[in-house]
Formats: structure tokens, C-alpha cells, sequence
């Protein structure tokens, strides 16, 4: 009987997943198109206009080929995982204004990057190595304080401490640093979205997907913390087990999107509460890939905008100018 009304309870939940699927496929099939639409039109825009279905010069095919799809698909990759870690993040701390940099990853890839530049400028391929090492390095240490803390809140301002710790030794590595080195350390920090080629996406991708198995483990716990950590484990939920899920696909897709991207300001913040407002729901099985949608759309869109310009903007600028009114709008709702 117990067997009986435990199978029936997993079908009633099924069942009830499937029909909040189906009653928002609409909007998810309108976030399809408008992604397609926006990938199409990032590819075609720069300070060349290509139409990819054109009979296309040698010069014209390589700029396509080389550098606008694999720009476009970076994107893409980048505003999915930067949005979907900010939503776990923000379910996490219970936290509106959290974001996927809370726990020091962009910190710690900027101390891997500040590190190498200013012993030598001139290694600039091995930059998302040495980002990679940063962002492990304190994500490591953030683990090893999981274990040993109870509390979210005392995680959150451990995380915080470890980005401080890291933004004072990059400031003190760059009051040593020469001209050179200082200017190619701060282009980095800008952002961009060009510097991904098909070679780094490949180490780019696996970093993602792995990042995103971890999401998947965590999907269902989510759920039930957003009640609070004692209703999650009223429920059955391993509460540290889905925290440290938690942890390592926010430090995986953080953290390798920053190594190779640079750090992409306030979409990870931003786009949860867009998803969140655009579908009235909260359930993680439909935020998740709606994040996920929405912020490769996002990014898109910033990216577009930032080739209009004869020299262009910085990633980061563009996103921010999305990014900081909603968060105003969120605090001023709040009150």
C-alpha cells in the first residue's frame, strides 16, 4: 500500500509538471524564436554587415566563420550559464541581489589573470588558464568551508571575505605592474566575447555541461528551499549535499564563463527575476531553462549593441545599462 501511494504521488507529480509545461510552452517556444532571431541578427551585425545566405567573399566567409558564429554561440553559452547561476545562487541565500560572483569566483579568476600579466605580459593565450586557476582556487577554498559552516548566511559572508581578500592582493599586484601589463589586465576585466575561438570552446564546453549536470542534481531540492532550509529538511532533502551542488555548478559555469569571457556584469543578477516575473512561478523546472533562454537572448542583444558603435563597447557596459535598473527597480519594490 505504502509502495502504491508512493508511485502515485510521483505520477500526481509528473503529471502536474507536465501541465505547467504545457501551459507555458507558449512562452517558451516565443523565447525559441526570439533567441534565433537574435543569434541570427548577432552574426550579421559588425562593422561589416553580412547576410550569411549571400554569396559571400573569402574575407567575408572568415570573418563569419572565425569570428561572428563562434562570438554569437559564446554568447549564448555564457548568458545561459551566467543567468542559471544566479538563480540557484539566489534560491541558495534567499537573497534577491545575489548573483553568481557572490562566492569570490570573478575575484579569484581576476587574481589568476592580474598574477600572470603582471610577471609577463606577453603570455596573453595562457590568460584563461590562469583565470581557471584563480576561480578553482577560491572555489576550493569556499568547499572546504562548506563543511564545516551550518549556515548559509556564514557562507555567503565567508564567499564575500574571499573575494575581498583576492580584489586587495589584484590591487596590490597592479601597484607594481608596468604600463603594459596594467592595460591588458584592465581590458580583461571589461569583458568580451570576441576572444573565444573554436579551440578555446572546446575546453569552454565540457566546463558548461559538467556545470550543468550539477544544476540538474540540485533541480528538485531547490524546490524546497525556497521554504527555508528546515521545511527542506522537514521534506527529506540532504540540505549540505545540495548546497555543495550548488556550489560547484555555480563555481563550473561562473567560473569558466569568467575565464574565458572575462567578468559579465548583472546578468546573473537580473535575468532570475525577469524569468521569475514573465512565467509567475517559481518552481526551478521551469526558471531554469526560462533563465537559461532569457539570458542567451540577453547577452545577444548586448552584444549586437555593442558592435553598432565604430569602436565597439565593452560587453560589461552594455549589460550593466540592462542589468542596474532592474535591480534598482527590484530594491525600490521591495522597499
Amino acid at each position: 500500500m505504502r509502495a502504491y501511494l508512493h508511485i502515485s504521488k510521483k505520477s500526481s507529480t509528473f503529471a502536474s509538471f507536465l501541465q505547467t509545461m504545457r501551459r507555458n510552452a507558449g512562452i517558451f517556444i516565443g523565447l525559441g524564436v526570439l533567441l534565433a532571431l537574435f543569434f541570427c541578427l548577432d552574426i550579421c551585425s559588425g562593422s561589416i554587415w553580412l547576410w550569411p545566405f549571400d554569396t559571400l567573399s573569402v574575407m567575408e566567409h572568415n570573418i563569419l566563420h572565425a569570428i561572428r558564429i563562434p562570438k554569437a554561440i559564446t554568447a549564448v553559452l555564457a548568458g545561459a550559464a551566467l543567468s542559471v547561476s544566479g538563480l540557484i545562487m539566489q534560491t541558495l541565500f534567499r537573497n534577491p541581489l545575489a548573483g553568481p560572483y557572490t562566492l569570490g569566483v570573478s575575484s579569484g579568476a581576476s587574481l589568476g589573470v592580474a598574477f600572470l600579466t603582471m610577471c609577463s605580459a606577453t603570455m596573453v593565450m595562457m590568460l584563461p588558464i590562469a583565470a581557471c586557476i584563480g576561480a578553482t582556487g577560491v572555489l576550493l577554498l569556499v568547499l572546504a568551508v562548506s563543511r564545516r559552516v551550518t549556515g548559509n548566511v556564514s557562507l555567503l559572508i565567508v564567499g564575500m571575505m574571499f573575494g575581498s581578500i583576492a580584489g586587495a592582493l589584484v590591487s596590490l599586484l597592479q601597484n607594481f605592474a608596468n604600463p603594459d601589463a596594467l592595460k591588458l589586465f584592465i581590458v580583461w576585466t571589461l569583458g568580451s566575447l570576441s576572444s573565444v575561438s573554436w579551440a578555446d570552446m572546446r575546453l569552454l564546453l565540457p566546463i558548461l555541461l559538467l556545470g550543468t549536470l550539477f544544476v540538474i542534481l540540485a533541480m528538485k531540492p531547490l524546490n524546497g528551499l525556497l521554504l527555508g532550509e528546515d521545511y527542506a529538511r522537514g521534506l527529506g532533502i540532504h540540505v549540505e549535499r545540495t548546497r555543495l551542488y550548488i556550489v560547484l555548478a555555480t563555481g563550473l559555469l561562473a567560473g569558466g564563463v569568467t575565464a574565458f569571457c572575462g567578468p559579465i556584469a548583472f546578468i546573473g543578477v537580473a535575468v532570475p527575476h525577469i524569468a521569475r516575473g514573465i512565467f509567475q512561478t517559481s518552481n526551478h523546472r521551469i526558471t531554469i531553462p526560462a533563465c537559461a533562454l532569457i539570458g542567451a537572448g540577453l547577452l545577444l542583444i548586448c552584444d549586437v549593441l555593442c558592435s553598432l558603435f565604430v569602436y565597439p563597447l565593452p560587453i560589461s557596459t552594455i549589460s550593466a545599462l540592462f542589468g542596474a535598473p532592474i535591480i534598482i527597480w527590484i530594491i525600490l519594490k521591495n522597499k
